[in-house]
């Protein structure tokens, strides 16, 4: 059939009754069949997507061990790099500008037009890009020249993540933990749902299959029925009557409720959800600034730093944790009830109320990114010094805005280094995985052919996927160990001074940037 949606009206297959259950029954097959080809292309390659995955978890395990010694290399090439692309697009301006600098046609004989292609023929565009570019590459120098020491700072703390991620390799496991508590979470809220969309006692009615058999005129679909004790006999001659489900019965007190329970059921979703996030980061925190606050590393790290960190959450810091994940909470349940409310009536909203909800999703959006900012780093606080939320999430944001600018160097500096790494890793196993499933790469002794795939864009995009979702468990870890230590610095320099009681705890290298040193007892 070329097309499903124009069968003609004398088409059917047997046993149908019309052309539109021939077109759903021919719809229906073609999506089973194309399901099933999928299966089989999972079934026949699994182990190989296995091993692409197994690929991509050592390749993120090597971007992170070797961060420790190409940390500086990386992030002055990515810093050279941008520097020397804008030089080229000065260059390659002036260079237009030049070519039609005696030519005759300029912005004002142009006008507005939709072909913007026309305005790359005129002198004063490139001479704008020109402009633009000029500003752009001094603003980039004047702040490479001011913040050099804190790009330095930057690339030592990332360092010194990767030694402590060195140390305690058990970190590198723990997104599995989170993952396994989530899915809990989520397991537990869809059998609590649906439990409550079932809540109430099924209605039975008789229904006639065929209404149009003698006898079955009278058959409604209002009579209620009984399925155990059902007897088609006392409905003769309709042949076809059956008690047949209808319905939940929606007309108690507690089916009434149903909606506002079901907002319940969400909102303890979300409550949860946070709150695994949260003991993850605190614990994560913990073990990070147990390295930190080693004197002499490693021979002061504590036996088992992570187990010891996580037991010290739930034994002290629970109510922090779920305070902090109730107020992320009620912020994201905001979010969801404006999005609902912006697809109930985004047909009959008028310009002014459409702004006006863009506004509060835009603010509630920044509002949500906020508090996860402030969680974070209240958690470390937690971790560090065991005070409650509000206290630690105080004094994190004090200490973060005395050292803004140090916070926002890092912050991007970790950004780009991660974001190459995951470009590095998912884009190295995606295209690994194109040339072996497409049939290009064939390993010796190997009995897996290309041609046994019916897509084989299948095992491709889920290769892809995850190794995308096993270098973001990875560099988060990573994330939360750099947050941490740079807490953990910013409050070395603040409470210590070098002197014999007051030593730094930073590494030789951080204290040979900052020009500090201990002074040690003779």
């Amino acid at each position: 059939v070329g097309s499903l949606d124009n069968i003609p009206s004398n088409f059917t297959l047997p046993g149908m009754s019309s052309a539109n259950d021939t077109a759903n029954a021919i719809k229906n097959a073609t999506r089973y069949d194309i399901g099933v080809r999928i299966f089989e292309d999972f079934a026949s390659s699994w182990y190989w997507i296995l091993i692409g995955l197994l690929i991509a978890m050592l390749l993120s395990l090597l971007f992170l061990l070797l961060l420790r010694f190409t940390a500086p290399v990386l992030v002055w090439v990515l810093i050279v790099g941008v520097l020397a692309a804008d030089a080229y697009g000065i260059w390659h301006c002036y260079w237009e500008y030049n070519n039609y600098k005696n030519s005759n046609t300029t912005i004002n004989t142009i006008g507005f037009t939709t072909n913007f292609s026309a305005y790359l023929q005129v002198k004063e565009t490139w001479l704008a890009f020109m402009i633009i570019l000029c500003v752009v590459e001094a603003i980039l120098l004047l702040i490479l020249l001011f913040l050099r020491k804190r790009i330095l700072i930057a690339i030592a703390l990332i360092q010194e993540a990767s030694k402590a991620v060195g140390h305690m390799m058990s970190t590198l496991v723990y997104p599995l933990v989170t993952f396994a508590l989530l899915l809990i979470c989520v397991a537990y809220w869809g059998i609590t749902a649906l439990y409550l969309a079932t809540s109430g006692p099924p209605i039975y009615n008789v229904v006639a299959l065929n209404a149009s058999a003698p006898g079955c005129g009278s058959i409604r679909g209002n009579q209620t029925c009984d399925p155990l004790s059902f007897n088609s006999s006392l409905y003769s001659p309709c042949s076809s009557a059956q008690c047949i489900f209808i319905k939940y019965n929606n007309e108690g007190l507690f089916q009434r409720n149903m909606f506002n329970l079901q907002i319940y059921n969400v909102l303890g979703l979300l409550w949860c959800v946070n709150f695994v996030i949260a003991l993850g980061q605190c614990s994560l925190a913990g073990a990070f600034a147990s390295y930190y606050w080693a004197f002499s590393k490693p021979a002061d790290i504590p036996a088992f730093p992570l187990c010891q960190a996580f037991f010290r959450t739930l034994q002290y810091h629970v109510g922090s944790l779920a305070f902090g994940a109730l107020i992320l909470t009620l912020v994201q349940f905001i979010r969801v009830v404006l999005e609902y409310i912006d697809h109930k009536f985004r047909e009959v909203q008028n310009p002014c109320a459409r702004f006006i909800m863009c506004c509060l999703k835009c603010c509630f959006w920044c509002l949500e990114k906020f508090i996860k900012f402030l969680n974070r780093n209240a958690y470390i606080m937690i971790a560090i010094y065991g005070k409650n939320f509000c206290v630690s999430a105080k004094n994190a944001f004090k200490l973060l805005m005395r050292n803004i600018v140090r916070v926002v160097v890092l912050d991007k500096v970790t950004d780009i280094l991660l974001f190459f790494g995951k470009l590095l890793v998912v884009g190295g196993v995606g295209v690994l995985a194109l040339f072996f499933f497409s049939g290009r790469i064939q390993l010796p002794g190997n009995t897996f052919q290309a041609g046994v795939l019916n897509y084989y864009w299948v095992p491709i995009i889920t290769v892809a996927v995850g190794a995308y979702l096993i270098a973001h468990g990875f560099f988060s870890v990573y994330s939360m160990c750099v947050d941490t230590l740079f807490l953990c610095f910013l409050e070395d320099l603040e409470r210590n001074d070098g002197s014999a009681q007051k030593p730094y705890y930073m590494s030789k290298n951080l204290m040979k940037i900052l020009g500090k040193k201990n002074q040690v007892k003779k």
